[in-house]
């Protein structure tokens, strides 16, 4: 859920907005099509579980699809320097976070919980920090750096409920979902000052 790269200054500004505004609406298109097969297929599996196929495809998917958003948003953006060395981290982090799941899946729902918190909680903080950073260059992003402060605490939170007896796989939807909200609000957002530029 995370974006990692700041345009460079041979990026105009039209088309950084028009490709991030595209790249976030895919992403919610995505997200909220993992939601919806992890709340179909995962439901109630606890911690103590192995998953099964399908939750276990749709756990290594997501971080691996994340770290590919990456890559295409750090193209887009003609990220440079200190931006594009946060992308790379963030990319290294996403491929890191789907071999641990590739590892995790074969054992029990709760330690694909702790990978998937451990990634979610890093790769929060860097959504915010790339945000933060961006606010000056794209501007707009106030919607990217709740959803990465959020990211943060879910991370946290499912990490936490890795040994918990009551939770279940079908937790994550909730955080994919919110994910998929703030995207959306972003390309909205990004949407109406690319209309006001063109004024």
């Amino acid at each position: 859920m995370t974006q990692t790269a700041a345009p460079s200054s041979t990026t105009t500004p039209s088309t950084t907005l028009s490709g991030l505004r595209s790249l976030y609406l895919i992403r919610v298109a995505f997200s909220l099509v993992w939601v919806a097969l992890v709340t179909a297929t995962s439901a109630s599996l606890v911690p103590t579980d192995e998953p099964t196929v399908a939750a276990a495809v749709l756990l290594v998917v997501y971080p691996l699809w994340d770290a590919i958003a990456t890559l295409v948003e750090r193209r887009m953006a003609g990220a440079t320097g200190s931006a594009d060395r946060v992308g790379t981290i963030n990319m290294a982090l996403g491929l890191a976070a789907t071999a641990g799941m590739i590892i995790a899946v074969f054992s029990t729902v709760g330690k694909a919980l702790l990978v998937f918190g451990i990634w979610a909680l890093l790769s929060g903080a860097i959504q915010l920090v790339v945000a933060i950073r961006r606010r000056r260059t794209v501007g707009a992003q106030w919607p990217m750096v709740i959803s990465g402060g959020l990211s943060v605490l879910a991370g946290a939170s499912f990490a936490a409920m890795s040994s918990s007896a009551t939770s279940t796989l079908s937790t994550l939807a909730g955080y994919s979902a919110f994910g998929a909200f703030w995207y959306l609000v972003s390309a909205i957002t990004l949407s109406i000052r690319s209309r006001r530029e063109g004024r």
